[in-house]
């Protein structure tokens, strides 16, 4: 199991098809399990559930994913706040942190009327918080900025083989 953390617009979604394909991996995306499991949009639970009745769920449909089949996992921006799930994160292989400035995050989202997240005006805190949580969870670190998906996925497989080879 090889779970893609990191806020969004770091290229989750992306890379992991790209890693799942090289990897002869399925991939799953939590955010469209979460919609295709409950029939609802994820940005409608947010909004009429609430954000903590949101991470509840997101945590149940990752804990069961992790100990379902091997496969690459994409979680969303927001799930390693929820300390239950950054705890089910160490039944991972590697959970691999896709690290994005905050500018260039913006530059690849915004406009995106799919986030409710760009309308909060705490978002440059909610980036610079969730650092910590991206770190503490992470078994391996790749920048991605500006990068092109396939230099980030290949900066990844070749982590993966570096820490097959340590072991």
């Amino acid at each position: 199991m090889i779970v893609l953390v990191g806020f969004m617009g770091a290229g989750k979604t992306t890379v992991g098809q790209l890693l799942a394909g090289r990897l002869g991996l399925p991939f799953a995306d939590a955010d469209a399990v979460i919609e295709e499991r409950t029939g609802i949009p994820v940005r409608q639970i947010f909004a009429d559930q609430g954000e903590p009745a949101f991470r509840a769920l997101e945590h149940d449909t990752i804990a069961s994913l992790l100990s379902g089949p091997r496969l690459v996992l994409a979680l969303g921006g927001g799930a390693v706040e929820h300390e239950q799930t950054r705890r089910v994160l160490a039944a991972a292989e590697q959970t691999v942190y896709l690290h994005v400035p905050y500018q260039a995050a913006l530059g690849r989202v915004g406009g995106d009327d799919g986030r409710p997240m760009l309308a909060r005006p705490d978002l440059a805190e909610v980036y610079r918080r969730r650092l910590a949580a991206y770190e503490e969870v992470a078994t391996i670190t790749v920048l991605t900025g500006d990068r092109a998906p396939e230099r980030v996925c290949a900066d990844i497989e070749t982590e993966l083989a570096r820490v097959r080879a340590a072991r």
